[in-house]
């Protein structure tokens, strides 16, 4: 058996090798599934778990705020001081289409503190508000004694 290499003149072969194209590609796609769930995580906080919970994934497009451990306050992932959060959380709403503001409160937040902005979203006339939560491991179903 012989390859042609060239034609029958001896001529230099002009079709495109993909492979190489293909392989690069391939990495290129690879690496981008593995960057891509660590772009969207967020601020790291520590959720409470609940047993009655919706799974509902995490877009863009959701208003998010977040109250770790120290009531430090951040906005769709950025650090912002207390007394600026309700204003830049209204200017936030303006530009979505959902004006809703989804809380995540660390586990060892306090309770108070995540009553406080609750209340002071209301105050400025924003009403639907979500808590964040992570759902029970054990699957047993929340309820009260």
């Amino acid at each position: 058996m012989s390859m042609d290499l060239g034609g029958a003149k001896g001529g230099v072969k002009s079709d495109i090798n993909v492979t190489p194209l293909v392989d690069v590609m391939l990495v290129l796609l690879i690496i981008m599934m593995l960057v891509a769930p660590m772009l969207q995580k967020g601020v790291d906080v520590k959720l409470p778990e609940a047993g009655n919970t919706v799974d509902k994934p995490e877009t863009q497009e959701q208003t998010v705020l977040a109250i770790k451990e120290d009531q430090s306050f951040y906005l769709n992932g950025q650090l912002v001081a207390e007394t600026e959060l309700v204003q830049r959380i209204k200017d936030t709403l303006e530009t979505k289409k959902q004006k809703v503001v989804l809380i995540k409160g660390d586990t060892d937040a306090p309770y108070s503190a995540v009553m406080k902005m609750m209340d002071q979203l209301r105050a400025a006339e924003i009403e639907d508000i979500g808590l964040i939560t992570e759902k029970k491991k054990d699957g047993s179903e929340g309820g009260g004694e």
